[in-house]
């Protein structure tokens, strides 16, 4: 008899497409997944998974250009950047008007209600609406609007939404984290009396607070790189996802959480699909044969 799984799919812009690598090696070791729940991009995939158009998906968005994702962002200037229209007319060519409840797999895409300050969960309805509430990043995409309503991105508040797939009650819950990054190690950090950082990674000759310039202390200063505002916005974003993202994992520890690099890819880098997808698929390999080896992740 199959294992079967609760997956859950993390938000991350384009490095959501490492979702498809994942669902595949699942499905190619005999996995059965029973239950889906995704923030933003997870949702997407999660969604186009469970309606049966994974396939047909995943040849689109693998013979995309850069050129070509510029031409299907419909920007605008009111309530948002882009409207998101041309994306989702090709998604509805391929899902047609399914609806969630006769999906055949439980499925909830998390959007957040910015009005109310609260998590929206959708369990029901059209899965077109569902996706498209939950993939609307705030100032970038436009959101979706429901009387008094306004619906962004679900990894505003949960990144990675565990608890809706507990219910199913499968034999696993796996989480794919888009957030990972060799940096996230939580740790507190005493500041010296100079006030710069004490850690490794930074060098002794840094100045303290009240050096007076020199060649010596010039030489030895390596300021980070520093990108433009949208770089600036994005590194911010990301930085709120992962410390949300490790607040959910350590609320409900899922049994295995498969870690897709962050800089596997930029969160815009949408036509580099191809090789988002072998990063997915190579890390549910190492992390599922740990797992079946009786390792720990």
């Amino acid at each position: 008899m199959a294992t079967t799984v609760s997956l859950v799919l993390g938000s991350g812009g384009a490095r959501g497409y490492a979702h498809i690598g994942v669902i595949e090696e699942l499905n190619r070791r005999g996995y059965q997944i029973i239950s889906i729940a995704g923030s933003s991009m997870g949702a997407l995939v999660g969604g186009v998974y469970a309606a049966g158009a994974l396939e047909p998906y995943r040849e689109w968005v693998c013979g995309l250009s850069w050129i070509q994702v510029l031409k299907l962002l419909d920007v605008g200037l009111a309530r948002g950047a882009i409207h998101g229209n041309k994306v989702f007319s090709r998604l509805e060519a391929m899902l047609g008007g399914v609806l969630i409840d006769d999906l055949p797999i439980k499925y909830t895409a998390v959007a957040t209600d910015i009005t109310y300050h609260k998590e929206v969960w959708f369990q029901h309805g059209p899965l077109l609406e569902a996706i498209r509430a939950s993939v609307a990043v705030p100032g970038f995409f436009t959101p979706v609007i429901k009387e008094e309503h306004i619906l962004v991105d679900g990894g505003v508040l949960n990144p990675l939404p565990i608890i809706p797939t507990v219910a199913a009650q499968a034999d696993l819950i796996i989480a794919v984290d888009l957030t990972y990054s060799t940096k996230n190690v939580a740790r507190a950090i005493q500041l010296p009396r100079n006030g710069w950082l004490d850690e490794p990674g930074f060098s002794d000759d840094w100045p303290a607070a009240n050096d007076e310039p020199n060649a010596q202390n010039a030489r030895s200063i390596k300021p980070p790189e520093v990108g433009g505002r949208l770089d600036m916005l994005l590194n911010a974003v990301e930085v709120m996802q992962s410390s949300l993202t490790q607040y959910k994992i350590a609320g409900y520890p899922p049994d295995l959480i498969i870690p897709i690099d962050k800089d596997v890819c930029g969160f815009f880098d949408f036509h580099r699909a191809v090789e988002v997808i072998d990063a997915g698929r190579e890390a549910a390999r190492t992390s599922l044969t740990r797992l079946e080896q009786g390792g720990t992740d």
